[in-house]
């Protein structure tokens, strides 16, 4: 046994389970004869067989069972009801031992001696699962539920496979005996990893370390916790909001410190969780809180800097004044932070902190009130946001961030889908160019002309945009998503993979950071790491329509079709009269070969959409090549080919398109793009 743990394997599940034919008391000693035949040395397998299962109510955990935990593998038996977060399986054996392994020597995940990486959870699964629960469990263990199936299937049965069934009459074809063998050999593989890393010291446990992906929080790094409105009216939530987001902005521009993006941030506001929690989970060293209080003209703001790990106070400040002392109070908070993380700042640094985005301190708090509506993204916010920047741009004058709030603000009808129309992306070109003729370095603007000329498949130009905005602003998350995309696009992964690394870093509580870490593993034929990246945007924000259809386009590559049918139904209901949700529908209906109903999905609203946009017109070929559409899916494709976009997955693996590969005009297709990107200068 290596040293610190009190067992090798814990066997964790419902009491439930256990009874009447005794599944788990039985698996549990053919688990035990089949290690004796595995292992030389004796295992030691901890399994409870009287569990505290039904301790619902008070979960009075006993003191020995933390110890107990302390083991080399964990394996639950995952049942129709273990995935029942009331449990005490799931609270106080699953979880726990998720957070103590995260936490211990070796980490979640181990490196397995032919290289691989294996979880020390080792799911045993007993039942089919709804596809809720699966979401359950893979949001604990962040990342797919990779299981050892004992489940026998008959149409009309879902029960737990036993040595006496019939292996031919299961329609998942497995063999008790076989799954018992591919069980102890699992377990073998994992403990032989960690035992090679025990043995290891120094700069060879640092690289192991290393290979396992546990986070380490660079040493100057820091989250901006939303600050809290507590003036009198609520209604003041904006400013707030909008103080939070400036204060990162001037933070992110200084290159030694990594911070938090907004995106992120925003998902702690009105959290209970503690400080140590929150930077744990973003993984930063420092914390940045605070409080606004805003009565008629009158500010009061305080805010502290916290050393997550210590749980130090570094500094704490309050400041009181009028709105026009706004832009000093946030340059004080700012370069507080600075001074007392020791950091060194450049001449460009130094003017970018003492830089005024908007003179007028009314017209900046419309600014904020502005961008608090474009946030929400819907037809009348993105219109009250519209009428507010319109208003002050014509009391003021021109200004770069008004005009960049207002292009975004016309962007987001198309890109949202509220009202997909070329002249709203025309208006948005405008506002660019009249901003970048007042700050030709305005990394923002460079950003959203290339969501624009990426939105109409102007790749090239898209590139040469998104390039610039990464380099005006490099801890820029969505800027370095679209960059690591676009990459992809062009059919160069390996040069994507560090912008998506970095974009997840800054924004790793953002659903679209994830971006461009899926598309490569789609690019690369990877679906199954692939559908791992769509569940951690599914499970950050399940009210996300595009993480809502690209982890259900995921599960269908993976054929976990009912999986899929289930999410695309619930998406479908949610979001109706969105293209994506009207897309996800017409999938819904060609997984089940109903042509008529899918073709009936395919509005005009959504053939609109996909004529601008070449994704759509990706996605909307996979439904057309599912259904027999050959004529309309090739159409679909050279639009989403336009300006020779490389889809490599078009040729070699996208499963959806297996019906039109053999046509030679898309192979004509797949031989002009593949010439193209071959020959594409970055």
């Amino acid at each position: 046994m290596i040293q610190n743990y009190n067992y090798d394997i814990f066997i964790s599940y419902r009491q439930k389970d256990n009874k009447g034919d005794k599944w788990v008391s039985e698996f549990v000693e053919a688990l035990k004869t089949e290690l004796e035949s595995t292992f030389k040395e004796d295992i030691s397998v901890y399994f409870d067989i009287n569990p505290h299962d039904g301790l619902l109510e008070t979960h009075d955990v006993d003191e020995s069972l933390k110890e107990k935990l302390k083991c080399l593998v964990f394996i639950p038996i995952i049942s129709r009801t273990y995935c029942d977060p009331k449990s005490f399986a799931w609270e106080h054996e699953f979880k726990a031992f998720v957070d103590l392994a995260s936490n211990d020597q070796f980490g979640l995940k181990v490196k397995l001696p032919n290289g691989n990486v294996a979880s020390r959870v080792l799911p045993i699964r007993i039942h089919n699962l709804d596809i809720d629960d699966i979401k359950q469990c893979e949001i604990i263990l962040g990342g797919v539920l990779r299981s050892i199936e004992f489940i026998y299937k008959e149409p009309g049965v879902n029960k737990p496979l036993t040595s006496d069934d019939d292996v031919k009459k299961n329609l998942n074809n497995t063999k008790y005996g076989i799954q018992i063998n591919k069980t102890a050999n699992a377990i073998k593989e994992i403990i032989s990893g960690l035992n090679k890393e025990s043995v290891y010291s120094g700069a060879e446990t640092e690289e192991i370390t290393t290979t396992i992906e546990k986070p380490v929080p660079q040493e100057k790094s820091i989250i901006v916790l939303p600050f809290e409105n507590i003036s009198p009216d609520p209604d003041q939530e904006y400013f707030s909001d909008g103080l939070t987001e400036e204060v990162i902005t001037d933070l992110s521009h200084i290159h030694d410190l990594l911070v938090i993006s907004r995106s992120s941030a925003m998902t702690f506001k009105g959290t209970k969780s503690t400080v140590k929690e929150i930077a744990k989970k973003v993984d930063v060293q420092y914390v940045l809180e605070g409080s606004v209080r805003k009565s008629g003209n009158n500010l009061r703001i305080t805010a502290q800097l916290i050393e997550a790990s210590t749980d130090t106070h570094l500094w704490a400040e309050k400041y009181s004044g009028t709105l026009d002392d706004v832009f000093d109070i946030q340059e004080k908070v700012s370069r507080s932070i600075v001074d007392s993380l020791k950091i060194k700042l450049s001449s460009d640094e130094e003017m970018n902190i003492q830089k005024r985005k908007i003179d007028n301190a009314k017209a900046f708090e419309q600014y904020l009130m502005a961008i608090h509506e474009i946030w929400k993204i819907t037809k009348e916010s993105l219109s009250h946001a519209i009428q507010l920047l319109t208003s002050k741009l014509e009391s003021i004058g021109k200004n770069e961030y008004l005009l960049i709030a207002l292009g975004t603000a016309y962007f987001q009808y198309v890109n949202a889908g509220i009202d997909p129309d070329e002249k709203h992306l025309d208006k948005a070109n405008e506002l660019i160019e009249e901003a970048l003729s007042l700050n030709p370095d305005l990394s923002k603007a460079y950003y959203l002309r290339s969501m624009i000329q990426e939105t109409r498949g102007e790749i090239r130009k898209a590139f040469i945009s998104s390039k610039r905005a990464v380099e005006l602003d490099p801890n820029d998350s969505e800027a370095m998503a679209m960059l690591g995309f676009l990459y992809t696009l062009v059919g160069k992964p390996e040069e994507a993979k560090p912008y998506a690394k970095h974009a997840i870093e800054v924004d790793p509580l953002y659903p679209l950071a994830y971006v461009a870490e899926w598309w490569i593993n789609l690019s690369e034929g990877r679906f199954d790491i692939a559908l791992e990246t769509c569940i951690k945007m599914y499970c950050i924000d399940q009210d996300n329509l595009l993480s809502a259809w690209a982890y259900a386009h995921a599960l269908v590559c993976n054929n976990k079709l009912k999986e899929a049918k289930k999410l695309l139904n619930s998406m479908t209901e949610k979001y109706s009269d969105q293209p994506w949700a009207l897309l996800g529908k017409a999938l819904r209906h060609a997984i089940n070969k109903e042509k008529q109903e899918a073709l009936k999905s395919i509005t005009e609203k959504v053939e609109k959409t996909a004529e601008m946009d070449h994704v759509t017109a990706w996605w909307l070929a996979d439904v057309l090549a599912l259904i027999g559409e050959k004529d309309k899916a090739i159409h679909y494709l050279e639009r989403a080919t336009r300006d020779n976009i490389n889809y490599p997955l078009f040729s070699k693996y996208d499963p959806l398109l297996e019906n039109i590969r053999g046509d030679e005009r898309f192979k004509k297709l797949m031989e002009r793009v593949k010439h193209e990107w071959e020959n594409f200068e970055v």
